[in-house]
């Protein structure tokens, strides 16, 4: 077994990140972003990305049993966009699909607020040694955390839309020639409850659903055919990706429990479950949860981006794997990283109802408590920096491994860094063998 751990040490190279982010076309979060050889014949033009929704249902999936509960079939998509009818960039391209993780699944601010007078009530209460107040704080805490987390949502509360928390990823990517679709978990998260044997399952189930579903509408037909809508007018978009999706290169991305489903949908005694013709070539995890048997992932390339001060990451994918894997294994660790903000909703800027900064404050402003049981003080990564760094690094994975853009396999190693981003970034990587 080979491992590479390369932390602050600058290790320069001609074909690594110095080449990958020269002359870069886009800039993104304030760090450039480059533009590596297209997933299928580039158009002329600068890049453009075009966005579409979809909607089957907020009950329209039944995972499989013992799991019980439904799902929505519903996804934010982006696209490189092109000329013509069809509205998508000549070629076939790759597909990322995404998954969120456990949140919220309402956007019920009234809730929201009175949930937070609620918990310093109860907090007040505890302090006083009060225990009736305290049990009646509990009842009202429980009642509005049953309004936060229901599903369908009560009428006139919208869904909080934890699949677009990630549009600054799909964005990028997008403009680098794939096709990703970051779907809907808000039913699963509603349901999840005392079923942790199961949940990795469901969410598993769901990205074969959706992977089942573009392989029918690549085909020119299937549930999606005539469904997919532009989000700014509501309408029926006449954006056609028959022909223009390929199922052989896809890679799946999820975050906290997504990235558990991802690595459950992913491990070696999953294959058979994909969709005929579907093949996955590359699994990332965002801070990914633990699964109920934590399956071996040895056959699929693999990466894993966390923050050292995240206190919800449970997933040791790499340490769990190295030793067996056949395909590259890829740690990456944000010093001062959180859990949140790899997804916008979730994050404090966004002013979306509950978002906020998840983790432990430090003795000195502006610094967190690492969850590596260490307990040392990190500086906190910002909102901009945590989605740059993941940015970087997610789409190099994706390019390395969908596009076998060799170019992007220096910084997947460590032996360069991401330009331009403070040096708080350790990457461990393990061999095939």
């Amino acid at each position: 077994m080979a491992v590479e751990i390369h932390g602050r040490k600058f290790l320069g190279g001609r074909f690594g990140a110095r080449a990958l982010f020269a002359g870069a076309a886009v800039t993104l979060l304030g760090v450039a972003i480059p533009h590596p050889a297209a997933a299928a014949p580039a158009e002329a033009g600068s890049p453009a990305v075009g966005r579409v929704t979809y909607d089957l249902g907020d009950q329209a999936f039944v995972p499989a049993p013992p799991y019980r509960g439904k799902n929505e079939i519903a996804a934010v998509v982006h696209y490189p966009k092109g000329q013509g009818a069809k509205g998508v960039a000549r070629g076939r391209h790759p597909l990322i699909v995404m998954q969120h993780g456990l949140w919220n699944t309402c956007a019920d601010r009234a809730a929201q607020n009175r949930m937070v007078k609620a918990r310093k009530a109860l907090a007040a209460a505890e302090k006083a040694g009060d225990r009736a107040e305290a049990d009646r704080q509990r009842r009202i805490v429980g009642k509005l955390g049953d309004r936060l987390s229901a599903w369908p949502c009560r009428p006139g509360v919208a869904p909080l839309p934890s699949s677009s928390g990630y549009d600054y990823l799909a964005e990028e990517l997008a403009r680098q020639g794939f096709v990703v679709v970051s779907m809907g978990a808000n039913g699963i998260n509603a349901t999840s409850s005392g079923q942790a044997d199961s949940v990795y399952q469901a969410r598993a189930d769901l990205i074969n659903k959706h992977l089942g579903l573009w392989r029918q509408l690549d085909a020119g037909k299937g549930p999606l055919k005539g469904k997919l809508k532009d989000p700014r007018t509501g309408r029926t978009s006449g954006v056609a990706f028959a022909g223009r999706v390929d199922l052989g290169r896809v890679g799946t991305l999820g975050h906290s429990m997504g990235g558990g489903g991802v690595m459950q949908h992913a491990s070696d005694k999953r294959h058979g479950a994909w969709p005929a013709g579907v093949k996955v070539k590359a699994a990332l995890g965002l801070a990914p949860t633990a699964t109920w048997e934590n399956e071996p992932v040895t056959k699929v390339p693999m990466a894993v981006l966390w923050g050292t001060c995240d206190q919800v990451n449970t997933g040791e994918y790499v340490r769990w794997n190295k030793g067996r894997n056949k395909a590259p294994l890829h740690g990456v660790t944000l010093t001062g990283g959180n859990h949140n903000y790899f997804n916008t909703q979730w994050s404090p800027r966004s002013g979306q109802v509950a978002g906020e900064n998840d983790a432990i404050p430090g003795k000195r402003r502006g610094h967190c408590v690492s969850q590596d049981g260490t307990n040392q003080q990190h500086r906190g990564l910002d909102e901009t920096t945590q989605r740059t760094i993941a940015t970087g690094y997610t789409s190099a994975f994706f390019r390395r491994y969908l596009l076998n853009d060799t170019d992007a396999q220096a910084l997947l190693t460590g032996r360069e860094k991401l330009p331009r981003v403070p040096d708080v970034v350790r990457v461990e990587y393990v061999k095939p063998h």
